[in-house]
């Protein structure tokens, strides 16, 4: 598995490309806006983007969502419980001093099929909580469970997941 990650201002999300060695074809997991570099690590190992998969709607998660589907054309990927905040990103960013492009429609909502590209599947987790469209993406070799899992903000290092922001469950 090809894996690559960068993170950049202002919130220093991370945002990964996945990708399959054999075949090439490879998912991008949050583009923020990490966007640029992600889609230049793609061209590097010379990926081609089959689907954007969007952990949740934070405006940190999909600002670069809209560069993304011009540069490879993939599917949007989205957990339909995020929908509203997917929806209002621009205002998302009006709160922290940004201006934020809007993304482009949704094109596919997580149930329960697998994504596959190249020798590789992505099951969606859903994980409410930090919002109430919050995935985890297990993502392994075809036919396997996956050892791999991008959980967006369900985790962050040394503590659980926020739920303090827009959408979430302070429960």
């Amino acid at each position: 598995m090809i894996l690559e990650s960068h993170a950049v201002g202002p919130f220093f999300e991370n945002g990964f490309v996945v990708g399959c060695p054999r075949t090439r074809e490879a998912v991008l997991i949050d583009p923020g806006d990490d966007v640029n570099d992600l889609l230049a690590l793609a061209r590097e190992h010379v990926l081609t983007i089959v689907h954007i998969l969007l952990t949740h709607a934070h405006v940190d998660h999909v600002t670069g969502v809209a560069a993304a589907k011009e540069a490879c054309g993939a599917p949007v990927w989205l957990h339909r419980d995020d929908l509203p905040l997917y929806e209002y990103a621009e205002q998302q960013g009006r709160l922290y001093g940004l201006t934020v492009r809007r993304p482009p429609p949704v094109d596919r909502y997580y149930d329960t099929s697998v994504i596959p590209f190249g020798d590789f599947d992505v099951r969606a987790w859903h994980t409410p909580g930090h919002c109430p469209g919050g995935v985890c993406l297990q993502i392994g070799p075809r036919g396997t469970a996956g050892a791999h899992l991008f959980v967006g903000d369900t985790l962050f290092a040394g503590s659980i997941g926020r739920t303090d922001l827009p959408g979430g469950d302070y429960l």
